[in-house]
């Protein structure tokens, strides 16, 4: 039984790694065909969850070096978010879903090897998606350049209705 032990905390060792992001989740009377849409709906943001031994998590993280306040969060009936991709989508599937049908909890968290209350993952939830902050970064980066464009343009411009307005006065 411990090498099967130490098999499984190898394993959950890796994905926490690899992992940017991990979220502690209370799934308590969440039923069967509700924890496999949760998932549905996580595995479509880039995440995945799992259940694991309690005491298996406490180790991985452990090994892992993230924060010891974690392993207090791992009481119940928990399982694991973990992702490698946007953590603010993973963060949003959970806060909607647990707003639909009000399961499950969200617990505790760790973002790059940071901590998070739960307040801070609602936090990550609230924020635009990352395709939109992109979009924002690259508006905020092209305004000055279109800015320049304009105002290097601007003197053949008004040169141009100042030999209007004379040709006009002429004719």
């Amino acid at each position: 039984m411990k090498a099967e032990k130490t098999v499984l905390i190898d394993h959950l060792l890796q994905k926490v790694n690899a992992s940017p992001f991990l979220f502690v989740v209370d799934y308590a009377g969440l039923t069967v065909d509700k924890f496999e849409e949760l998932r549905k709906r996580l595995r479509a943001s880039g995440a995945e969850m799992h259940v694991y031994k309690n005491t298996l998590v406490k180790q991985a993280t452990t090994k892992a070096g993230l924060p010891a306040e974690l392993g207090e969060s791992l009481t119940g009936q928990t399982a694991i978010v973990t992702g490698e991709k946007d953590v603010c989508a993973a963060a949003k599937v959970m806060k909607t879903f647990s707003t639909e049908f009000q399961k499950p909890q969200l617990k505790a968290g760790v973002l790059d090897g940071k901590y998070l209350g739960v307040d801070n993952i609602n936090s990550l939830a609230d924020l635009p998606s990352r395709e939109v902050l992109l979009a924002q970064l690259l508006g905020v980066l092209q305004a000055p350049a279109s800015t320049l464009v304009r105002l290097l343009n601007e003197p053949a411009a008004s040169l141009a209705r100042v030999l209007k307005a004379k040709g006009e006065q002429a004719a």
